[in-house]
């Protein structure tokens, strides 16, 4: 299980996290990121990982528990 925060004073409006996980992160009309789903399922991690690692901001903080 991960468990995402995200900083959306550091986002970009990129949509590389929408891209990598869109189950998972959506953007708003000014394209900001928006958290669908704070706790995904386990196999959903890599692809939240992936996206913490591509976020050009790093607006995007995964914990695993």
């Amino acid at each position: 299980m991960v468990e995402i925060s995200v900083d959306t004073e550091r986002c970009v409006g990129a949509g590389q996290c929408v891209l990598s996980a869109p189950d998972v992160f959506d953007q708003d009309d000014d394209g900001i990121v928006t958290v669908l789903e704070a706790n995904p399922d386990a196999d959903q991690a890599a692809e939240v990982v992936q996206a913490e690692r591509i976020c050009p901001a790093q607006a995007i903080t995964v914990r695993e528990g």
